[in-house]
């Protein structure tokens, strides 16, 4: 077995089932990309301190743009006693073009090293994650246009509230989705420093120009405390942070169809090609994929808490616990990435049942405080309004009618500001029309908001 890079002051090989045990390359190959990108930086850099020759970095270029190839065209051999990407590009680099390569390493260590390709693959698959948001908000606003005008009845404790536009409702998920944008794009700024030229934690004597590899990897600067750059790992779990609050809006709506789905609502239906059946009960259409998005987002969550945990008891600075940092990235991006894509499908081939939603509004009472407002509108105060409508409630239970259906001198008994103008705010239609509010569901904020939304998603 080779010696490793690393190998000067040892005496014996690595055992095998240390190999096993140690390696990342099985995971970190992801960063290959990365690492070549930001070793390029680093060799350019070096050229221009004078600390290798311009011959020499233009070998390591050209070097590493041909193992760049190789592994984009999948015929690269990645090796496990190699331990990770780094020594595999590394040794990769040496074995092509000899005695220049081993100089990249120069002023440069596996821990700042890391550090950089971590930042660069992170910051990318923000923009991803991003882009995905997009495409899911284009989706339920698509579905807010497609079905407006349809009154379905909103809730609060699972109960039965005031009506509402479905659009309103779809649009809910739309503003929890840009915020999340914004949350990722804090992220974004916050970790877009460079931690290459922090060395292995205290940096270097030799005169490198670690802002020059900042520009050229497009950071708007440079860690101030080497320390701190090479142990740093915030911009994980911030990211692992904004993409569990992306899953649990998911399995928040996922919830809500799921339930929508069954046979006592009916609210939706989805496409049969996003359902799946049962091994046993042939009539049976189950909303799987919704499941699955809300079951992931508890595997979302595990790895924030598994990155936090690692973290809270790690002295300064790098300590070999860090790898792990990747297995819990890699995965909660992946998940992530693929709840959003099969979400943004299900929600284009979901119909929403218009009829079913309008005819279960008209359980539950829930014109009763636009009743309860138009008595303050007849100078009543609200607390005596509230009292005066839940005593006409209490007797349409009694009567088992709709409050609307109600006789008005019956009303009238409750109160003498009841007057025949009462039907004009009783009813769900009256309700959703009467809206005034801004942000409320009136249908003209939320017809304005769908155009909003329409004008931000698809422009560019």
């Amino acid at each position: 077995m080779k010696k490793k890079l690393w190998g000067g002051r040892f005496t014996e090989q690595t055992k095998e089932s240390v190999e096993s045990f140690t390696e990342s390359i099985s995971f970190d190959w992801r960063l290959y990309k990365y690492d070549i990108e930001g070793s390029i930086a680093h060799a350019t850099m070096l050229a221009k301190c004078k600390i290798i020759t311009e011959k020499e970095k233009k070998e390591i270029v050209k070097g590493l743009k041909i193992i760049l190839a190789e592994i984009d065209a999948g015929k690269f051999k990645f090796k496990k006693n190699l331990e990770d990407i780094h020594m595999n590009i590394e040794s990769a680099l040496i074995e092509r073009i000899g005695e220049p390569a081993k100089k990249l390493h120069t002023a440069r260590s596996r821990n700042d090293q890391v550090a950089l390709d971590l930042r660069l693959w992170v910051r990318e698959q923000i923009m991803v994650t991003y882009n995905y948001l997009t495409i899911a908000q284009q989706a339920l606003v698509q579905k807010s246009k497609e079905h407006f005008g349809v009154i379905m009845p909103g809730f609060t404790h699972m109960q039965h509230a005031q009506p509402i536009l479905l659009s309103h409702y779809l649009l809910a998920y739309v503003e929890m989705f840009e915020r999340d944008k914004k949350r990722l794009l804090d992220c974004s700024k916050r970790l877009n420093e460079s931690p290459l030229g922090a060395c292995a934690l205290a940096g270097t004597t030799l005169p490198t120009d670690p802002a020059l590899t900042a520009e050229m990897l497009r950071f708007d600067g440079i860690c101030q405390n080497s320390i701190d750059a090479v142990s740093d790992r915030d911009f994980c779990m911030e990211y692992a942070f904004c993409l569990s609050l992306i899953s649990m809006h998911l399995s928040r709506l996922c919830e809500e169809w799921i339930i929508w789905c069954n046979d006592e609502l009916r609210f939706i239906d989805i496409s049969d090609a996003y359902c799946t059946g049962s091994s046993i009960m042939p009539q049976k259409k189950n909303p799987d994929v919704l499941e699955l998005i809300r079951g992931k987002c508890g595997r979302v969550y595990s790895h924030l808490t598994t990155l936090l945990t690692m973290f809270k008891g790690l002295p300064l600075s790098y300590n070999r616990d860090m790898q792990e940092d990747k297995v819990a990235i890699f995965d909660v991006v992946e998940t992530v990435h693929a709840m959003l894509n099969i979400f943004a499908e299900l929600t284009m081939n979901t119909r929403f049942n218009g009829e079913k939603m309008k005819s279960a509004c008209e359980n539950g009472f829930s014109d009763a405080t636009a009743l309860a407002e138009y008595l303050v509108r007849k100078n009543v105060p609200f607390r005596k309004a509230h009292e005066i409508v839940g005593n006409i409630v209490r007797e349409c239970v009694r009567m088992n009618l709709k409050i609307k259906d109600l006789d008005l001198e019956i009303m009238k008994r409750y109160s003498p500001f009841i007057a025949k103008d009462v039907f004009q705010v009783l009813g769900v239609e009256n309700c959703v029309r009467n809206y005034k509010s801004s942000g409320s569901s009136a249908p003209r904020f939320v017809k304005n908001r769908i155009a909003y939304w329409e004008r931000k998603l698809n422009k560019g």
